[in-house]
Protein backbone atom coordinates (compact mmCIF):
# COMPACT_ATOMS: atom_id res chain seq x y z
CA UNK A 1 0.00 0.00 0.00
CA UNK A 2 1.29 3.46 -1.01
CA UNK A 3 -1.72 5.70 -0.72
CA UNK A 4 -2.82 9.24 -0.10
CA UNK A 5 -6.14 11.05 -0.47
CA UNK A 6 -9.60 10.60 0.94
CA UNK A 7 -11.42 7.31 1.43
CA UNK A 8 -14.11 6.25 -1.04
CA UNK A 9 -17.60 7.57 -0.43
CA UNK A 10 -20.21 5.49 1.32
CA UNK A 11 -22.25 4.98 -1.85
CA UNK A 12 -19.45 3.16 -3.66
CA UNK A 13 -20.87 -0.31 -3.06
CA UNK A 14 -24.30 0.47 -4.48
CA UNK A 15 -22.88 2.24 -7.54
CA UNK A 16 -20.49 -0.64 -8.18
CA UNK A 17 -23.30 -3.23 -8.21
CA UNK A 18 -25.26 -1.22 -10.81
CA UNK A 19 -22.24 -0.70 -13.01
CA UNK A 20 -21.32 -4.37 -12.67
CA UNK A 21 -24.65 -5.45 -14.15
CA UNK A 22 -24.05 -3.29 -17.24
CA UNK A 23 -20.48 -4.56 -17.64
CA UNK A 24 -21.60 -8.16 -17.29
CA UNK A 25 -24.17 -7.69 -20.06
CA UNK A 26 -21.62 -5.99 -22.31
CA UNK A 27 -19.03 -8.73 -21.94
CA UNK A 28 -21.58 -11.44 -22.67
CA UNK A 29 -22.83 -9.56 -25.74
CA UNK A 30 -19.26 -9.22 -27.07
CA UNK A 31 -18.66 -12.92 -26.48
CA UNK A 32 -21.84 -13.73 -28.39
CA UNK A 33 -21.02 -11.60 -31.44
CA UNK A 34 -18.00 -13.01 -33.19
CA UNK A 35 -15.62 -14.15 -30.46
CA UNK A 36 -13.51 -16.96 -31.94
CA UNK A 37 -11.93 -18.22 -28.73
CA UNK A 38 -13.44 -18.67 -25.30
CA UNK A 39 -12.87 -15.63 -23.05
CA UNK A 40 -9.75 -15.84 -20.90
CA UNK A 41 -11.75 -14.52 -17.94
CA UNK A 42 -15.36 -14.24 -16.87
CA UNK A 43 -17.36 -11.02 -16.38
CA UNK A 44 -16.54 -11.24 -12.65
CA UNK A 45 -13.04 -9.93 -13.29
CA UNK A 46 -14.42 -6.92 -15.13
CA UNK A 47 -16.88 -6.34 -12.29
CA UNK A 48 -14.03 -6.49 -9.78
CA UNK A 49 -12.11 -3.90 -11.78
CA UNK A 50 -15.16 -1.62 -11.71
CA UNK A 51 -15.50 -2.17 -7.97
CA UNK A 52 -11.83 -1.37 -7.35
CA UNK A 53 -12.01 1.77 -9.49
CA UNK A 54 -15.05 2.99 -7.56
CA UNK A 55 -13.76 2.12 -4.10
CA UNK A 56 -10.41 3.86 -4.66
CA UNK A 57 -11.70 6.64 -6.93
CA UNK A 58 -10.44 9.53 -4.78
CA UNK A 59 -7.08 8.03 -3.83
CA UNK A 60 -3.61 8.73 -5.24
CA UNK A 61 -0.23 7.05 -4.89
CA UNK A 62 1.86 8.58 -2.11
CA UNK A 63 3.60 11.78 -3.12
CA UNK A 64 2.28 11.66 -6.70
CA UNK A 65 -0.72 12.52 -8.85
CA UNK A 66 -0.96 8.90 -10.05
CA UNK A 67 -4.42 7.39 -9.47
CA UNK A 68 -4.27 4.60 -6.94
CA UNK A 69 -5.96 2.36 -9.48
CA UNK A 70 -2.58 2.12 -11.24
CA UNK A 71 -1.22 0.13 -8.31
CA UNK A 72 -4.21 -2.22 -8.27
CA UNK A 73 -3.88 -2.86 -12.00
CA UNK A 74 -0.13 -3.41 -11.62
CA UNK A 75 -0.60 -5.86 -8.78
CA UNK A 76 -3.24 -7.78 -10.74
CA UNK A 77 -1.03 -7.88 -13.84
CA UNK A 78 1.92 -9.27 -11.87
CA UNK A 79 -0.29 -11.87 -10.18
CA UNK A 80 -1.65 -13.02 -13.56
CA UNK A 81 1.85 -13.15 -15.05
CA UNK A 82 2.88 -15.49 -12.24
CA UNK A 83 -0.05 -17.85 -12.66
CA UNK A 84 -2.97 -16.36 -10.74
CA UNK A 85 -6.37 -17.89 -11.31
CA UNK A 86 -9.36 -15.60 -11.69
CA UNK A 87 -10.24 -15.40 -8.00
CA UNK A 88 -6.63 -14.58 -7.13
CA UNK A 89 -6.66 -11.89 -9.82
CA UNK A 90 -9.89 -10.44 -8.39
CA UNK A 91 -8.33 -10.44 -4.92
CA UNK A 92 -5.31 -8.60 -6.36
CA UNK A 93 -7.60 -5.85 -7.66
CA UNK A 94 -9.30 -5.57 -4.27
CA UNK A 95 -6.34 -6.30 -1.99
CA UNK A 96 -6.25 -2.83 -0.38
CA UNK A 97 -9.99 -2.25 -0.09
CA UNK A 98 -10.47 -3.38 3.52
CA UNK A 99 -7.30 -1.65 4.70
CA UNK A 100 -7.69 1.67 2.93
CA UNK A 101 -11.37 2.34 2.18
CA UNK A 102 -13.85 3.68 4.69
CA UNK A 103 -16.43 2.82 5.88
CA UNK A 104 -14.56 -0.43 6.37
CA UNK A 105 -17.73 -2.51 6.70
CA UNK A 106 -18.91 -1.38 3.26
CA UNK A 107 -15.54 -2.12 1.69
CA UNK A 108 -15.56 -5.59 3.26
CA UNK A 109 -19.13 -6.15 2.04
CA UNK A 110 -18.11 -5.24 -1.51
CA UNK A 111 -15.19 -7.67 -1.43
CA UNK A 112 -17.48 -10.37 -0.02
CA UNK A 113 -19.76 -10.12 -3.06
CA UNK A 114 -16.98 -11.84 -5.02
CA UNK A 115 -17.08 -14.90 -2.77
CA UNK A 116 -15.56 -16.34 0.35
CA UNK A 117 -12.21 -17.26 -1.19
CA UNK A 118 -11.63 -13.75 -2.54
CA UNK A 119 -12.56 -12.29 0.84
CA UNK A 120 -10.14 -14.63 2.64
CA UNK A 121 -7.26 -13.64 0.34
CA UNK A 122 -7.96 -9.93 0.77
CA UNK A 123 -8.23 -10.31 4.55
CA UNK A 124 -4.87 -12.12 4.52
CA UNK A 125 -3.30 -9.21 2.59
CA UNK A 126 -4.65 -6.62 5.05
CA UNK A 127 -2.24 -5.52 7.76
CA UNK A 128 -4.99 -3.67 9.67
CA UNK A 129 -8.60 -2.59 9.30
CA UNK A 130 -8.40 -0.24 12.28
CA UNK A 131 -8.68 3.55 11.94
CA UNK A 132 -6.54 5.22 13.06
CA UNK A 133 -3.95 2.61 12.18
CA UNK A 134 -1.66 1.12 14.84
CA UNK A 135 2.02 2.18 14.86
CA UNK A 136 3.83 1.41 11.59
CA UNK A 137 6.55 -0.91 12.91
CA UNK A 138 4.04 -2.89 14.97
CA UNK A 139 1.83 -3.44 11.93
CA UNK A 140 4.70 -4.48 9.70
CA UNK A 141 6.15 -6.94 12.21
CA UNK A 142 2.71 -8.51 12.68
CA UNK A 143 2.26 -8.80 8.91
CA UNK A 144 5.66 -10.45 8.50
CA UNK A 145 4.73 -12.96 11.20
CA UNK A 146 1.43 -13.69 9.47
CA UNK A 147 3.20 -14.59 6.22
CA UNK A 148 4.60 -17.70 7.87
CA UNK A 149 1.10 -19.20 7.94
CA UNK A 150 -0.35 -17.69 4.75
CA UNK A 151 -1.53 -20.01 1.99
CA UNK A 152 -0.29 -19.99 -1.60
CA UNK A 153 -3.02 -17.65 -2.86
CA UNK A 154 -2.38 -15.04 -0.18
CA UNK A 155 1.38 -15.28 -0.76
CA UNK A 156 0.91 -14.77 -4.50
CA UNK A 157 -1.23 -11.65 -4.14
CA UNK A 158 0.90 -10.23 -1.34
CA UNK A 159 4.17 -10.76 -3.22
CA UNK A 160 2.67 -9.22 -6.37
CA UNK A 161 1.63 -6.20 -4.30
CA UNK A 162 5.07 -5.81 -2.76
CA UNK A 163 6.83 -6.28 -6.11
CA UNK A 164 4.78 -3.53 -7.72
CA UNK A 165 5.50 -1.21 -4.79
CA UNK A 166 9.21 -2.06 -4.85
CA UNK A 167 9.43 -1.39 -8.58
CA UNK A 168 7.82 2.01 -8.02
CA UNK A 169 10.30 2.87 -5.28
CA UNK A 170 13.23 1.88 -7.51
CA UNK A 171 11.91 3.99 -10.39
CA UNK A 172 11.42 6.98 -8.10
CA UNK A 173 14.88 6.61 -6.56
CA UNK A 174 16.33 6.91 -10.05
CA UNK A 175 14.47 10.15 -10.75
CA UNK A 176 14.00 11.80 -7.35
CA UNK A 177 16.82 10.36 -5.27
CA UNK A 178 16.72 10.19 -1.50
CA UNK A 179 13.70 12.53 -1.30
CA UNK A 180 11.55 9.49 -2.08
CA UNK A 181 11.89 8.22 1.49
CA UNK A 182 10.02 11.24 2.85
CA UNK A 183 6.80 9.73 1.47
CA UNK A 184 6.97 6.71 3.73
CA UNK A 185 6.20 6.41 7.42
CA UNK A 186 9.14 4.07 7.91
CA UNK A 187 11.55 6.42 6.17
CA UNK A 188 14.67 5.14 4.44
CA UNK A 189 15.91 2.69 7.05
CA UNK A 190 12.49 1.33 7.97
CA UNK A 191 11.48 0.84 4.35
CA UNK A 192 14.71 -0.95 3.45
CA UNK A 193 14.35 -3.18 6.51
CA UNK A 194 10.76 -4.04 5.62
CA UNK A 195 11.37 -4.93 1.98
CA UNK A 196 14.32 -7.18 2.82
CA UNK A 197 12.31 -8.79 5.64
CA UNK A 198 9.47 -9.44 3.19
CA UNK A 199 11.79 -11.33 0.84
CA UNK A 200 12.99 -13.47 3.74
CA UNK A 201 9.45 -14.09 5.00
CA UNK A 202 8.13 -15.14 1.59
CA UNK A 203 11.07 -17.52 1.08
CA UNK A 204 10.54 -19.09 4.48
CA UNK A 205 7.03 -20.23 3.55
CA UNK A 206 7.14 -23.36 1.33
CA UNK A 207 3.97 -22.22 -0.47
CA UNK A 208 5.68 -19.22 -2.10
CA UNK A 209 6.26 -18.97 -5.86
CA UNK A 210 10.05 -19.00 -6.32
CA UNK A 211 10.18 -17.04 -9.57
CA UNK A 212 8.05 -14.24 -8.15
CA UNK A 213 10.03 -13.98 -4.93
CA UNK A 214 13.31 -14.07 -6.86
CA UNK A 215 12.09 -11.09 -8.90
CA UNK A 216 11.16 -9.29 -5.69
CA UNK A 217 14.62 -10.07 -4.30
CA UNK A 218 16.31 -8.62 -7.40
CA UNK A 219 14.19 -5.49 -7.16
CA UNK A 220 14.89 -5.01 -3.46
CA UNK A 221 18.61 -5.52 -4.09
CA UNK A 222 18.47 -2.73 -6.67
CA UNK A 223 16.57 -0.57 -4.18
CA UNK A 224 19.32 -1.14 -1.63
CA UNK A 225 22.02 -0.31 -4.20
CA UNK A 226 20.34 2.96 -5.19
CA UNK A 227 19.70 3.89 -1.57
CA UNK A 228 23.42 3.45 -0.80
CA UNK A 229 24.41 5.59 -3.79
CA UNK A 230 21.98 8.39 -2.96
CA UNK A 231 22.82 8.56 0.72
Amino acid sequence: MQLCGCAAQAGATRQTHTRGRHLRFGVRRLAHHGAVNAPAHSPRLVEALAAAAQLHASQLRKGTQIPYLAHLLGTCAIALEYGADEEEAIAALLHDAIEDVQPTHEARATVATFGGRVLRIVEACTDTDAHPKPPWRQRKEAYLGHLAEADASALLVSAADKLHNARSVVADLRTAGDAVWQRFTGGRDGSLWYYRALVDAFRANPAHRPALVEELDRTVTEMERLAAINR
